[in-house]
């Protein structure tokens, strides 16, 4: 039944995959036009160069050059961001040589990095992108306190250097369930605590120029002269260079990882949060955004008090956050991060907040809002075309553009 499935994904991803992606000059107009910039537009029109927007507004005073090919459509917003994946690092075949997203040798390696590990290739990279997907954030998932590095692409190119726009985008840290080992340890919450501070506390009195710090720095190179990766890592999180994004879903968890965020003075982001709406207060006075999980993941364990009104709730409450599709331990291994924002909408959260939370919100959430996330003069030109209101189950994507390449022109 699995290879059932699996040879199923991959014919259908297969039929999708881009053969052509050279950079277009291309326009798409849309009865509804969401530039998530401001108010939706009526008989919208985008117009792409390079790559590039280069004009939004109105058909009626929005000109399209002579020649250019132009994509029609009901609707259209811009290209979805995924704000937490592991695809390109977790395949969907499920098997020993295509799970790059975690190494457990180690309880603590920040120093793994996310691009030496994604395969632009990948069936899921296809699978997403068919759906409106042309950001992601992806990189190393849970099982260790700090399990690497994450990196931000686009889905369209076929080597990872082209693909990254981001290439170190946060370190990704984990408490509770998550990390927790008896036999290989840190077995207990105040262990994983005690390792991160640990590492903290290192990487920042090495920064101190006196004699001994100057002797310990010594002691920390390795063979080439060079500091050891994973201090250095440290330092960048410090220097607030790179922020650490812990994954946390008990309210205890959450709370330990914003006290680490006070002690050190460094960016914190709030992976996962099931029990985020008890600690809205708390949230909203240190400043963090929440990469919320998904809407529909799976209510046990850690997430056993996960609410289907978590976005809701932390939209009125005014605090930052974006959808995931997040990470599956089973096949197809990932979610498609448009069905989470429509049961989102379905459980209280305002459709245009909705469609926010996986566009510019995201991006934001990610640190690329200036380059992704609205369809906004001088953006890349990233569009997803439907034929009804993308919330719909009823409604199909249609196309995707993704730096002004058309992606994909299948009805999905």
């Amino acid at each position: 039944m699995i290879k059932h499935i699996a040879k199923s994904l991959a014919a259908a991803v297969l039929v999708l995959a881009p053969t052509h992606l050279a950079a277009q000059d291309v326009a798409v107009r849309a009865e509804t036009l969401h530039t998530m910039d401001g108010a939706a537009i009526n008989d919208g029109i985008v117009v792409i160069r390079g790559g590039k927007i280069v004009s939004v507004g109105p058909a009626a005073s929005t000109g399209v050059p002579e020649g250019m090919e132009v994509l029609t459509a009901k609707v259209a917003t811009p290209g979805f961001v995924d704000a937490r994946t592991v695809v390109g690092l977790a395949g969907y075949l499920n098997q020993f040589d295509d799970q790059d997203q975690l190494d457990t040798g180690a309880a603590l390696q920040p120093q793994l990095r996310a691009i030496d590990g994604y395969n632009p290739d990948e069936t899921l990279v296809d699978w997403v992108r068919s759906f409106g997907v042309t950001t992601v954030h992806t990189g190393h998932g849970p099982g260790t306190v700090v399990s690497g590095q994450t990196m931000v692409a686009k889905t369209w190119a076929k080597t990872a250097d082209v693909a990254a726009i981001v290439p170190r985008a946060m370190i990704a840290a984990n408490l509770g369930p998550n990390a927790l080992d008896s036999d290989k340890g840190p077995g207990t919450r105040p262990k994983q605590m005690a390792l991160l501070r640990a590492a903290l506390t290192a990487a920042r009195a090495g920064q101190v120029p006196d004699e001994a710090q100057k002797r310990r720095a010594q002691e920390e190179e390795n063979d080439l002269g060079t500091i050891k990766l994973d201090v250095r890592v440290w330092r960048d999180v410090l220097a607030r260079r790179v922020p650490l994004m812990v994954t946390a879903n008990r309210s205890q968890d959450i709370m330990s990882a914003l006290r680490l965020k006070e002690e050190f003075d460094i960016d914190l982001v709030i992976d996962g949060g099931a029990e985020s709406y008890r600690l809205l207060d708390q949230l909203r006075e240190a400043g963090v955004t929440v990469i919320l999980h998904p809407t529909m993941g799976r209510h046990y364990g850690d997430m056993e008090n996960a609410s289907f009104t978590t976005a809701a709730t932390l939209r009125e409450a005014g605090i930052p956050f974006a959808l995931q599709s997040g990470y599956e331990a089973y096949v197809p291994k990932t979610r498609v991060i448009l069905w989470e924002a429509g049961w989102a909408v379905a459980n209280g959260l305002a459709p245009q907040h909705a469609l926010a939370s996986i566009t510019i919100d995201a991006a934001r959430a990610i640190g690329v809002g200036e380059r992704v996330g609205s369809l906004t003069v001088g953006k890349d030109g990233d569009v997803v075309l439907f034929d009804g209101d993308p919330l719909e189950y009823t409604s199909h994507v249609t196309g995707v553009v993704i730096d002004g390449r058309v992606a994909s022109r299948e009805v999905r």
